[in-house]
């Protein structure tokens, strides 16, 4: 409901403010990760013409607003559907545990899907396998899901294998991370030219950070490398 969406968007924008927090994991506790939005509660909102997510803070399916430049790897299991979907299309990364089922259901609503999946499923899993599904409504397995590139993994426990991809990202450079994520988002979302030029100058500019001779060091003395995010 609008309550919850409010709550996901101030989650996010802690995960964005706090220069302590290098990744994001999300995931839901219980048997599904979601059947969808309460269209009960979500309707009014639209119907009042109010956005879903205060624009103060990050938009977790990031449509509007500020944009999230640290990276969210997300856990799924049950049923993941509509806004579920549109939250992995989102976020960077996600695992599903098997059996799950997803579903971009709206139009057996007589909606169509407003969280990003009109935009962000032809990128993520092509033309074919996206109009298959958002055209549809059918349900798909996790199975299915992996063969298209919607997730990249199936674990047995989404939770524990997603929170260890967050902890691997975490401890990698920060600053490095997040002009990867940056510049990929660039080349995928706009102009291909524009992402090639940000190239040099991006890596001129980490090179002369700490954390990159730190990177040095810790290959010369064949150690993990422990990164400060400056």
């Amino acid at each position: 409901d609008v309550a919850m969406l409010h709550q996901l968007a101030d989650a996010y924008t802690q995960l964005e403010d706090d220069a302590d927090l290098r990744a994001g994991l999300l995931f839901a506790q219980g048997d599904h990760f979601t059947s969808g939005l309460d269209l009960a509660s979500v309707a009014k909102a639209i119907e009042a013409g109010e956005p879903l997510f205060p624009k103060n803070l990050i938009d977790p399916l990031q449509l509007f607003g500020r944009p999230r430049t640290k990276p969210v790897v997300m856990a799924v299991q049950g049923y993941c559907l509509t806004i579920g979907i549109e939250l992995i299309l989102a976020n960077d990364i996600c695992v599903a545990s098997p059996g799950t089922k997803f579903g971009q259901i709206e139009i057996k609503r007589g909606i169509l899907p407003f969280g990003g999946a009109t935009l962000r499923f032809t990128q993520r899993c092509g033309w074919g396998n996206a109009m298959r599904y958002l055209l549809t409504g059918d349900i798909f397995e996790a199975e299915e899901a992996l063969r298209i590139g919607l997730v990249q993994e199936i674990a047995e426990d989404s939770y524990e294998a997603s929170l260890a991809i967050a902890e691997t990202i975490a401890r990698q450079a920060p600053l490095g991370v997040q002009q990867s994520l940056s510049n990929a988002r660039s080349g995928m979302e706009g102009d291909f030219q524009a992402a090639i030029a940000e190239l040099m100058p991006a890596i001129n500019q980490l090179i002369k950070t700490d954390d990159a001779r730190e990177g040095v060091r810790s290959f010369v003395e064949r150690r993990e490398a422990n990164f400060k995010g400056r």
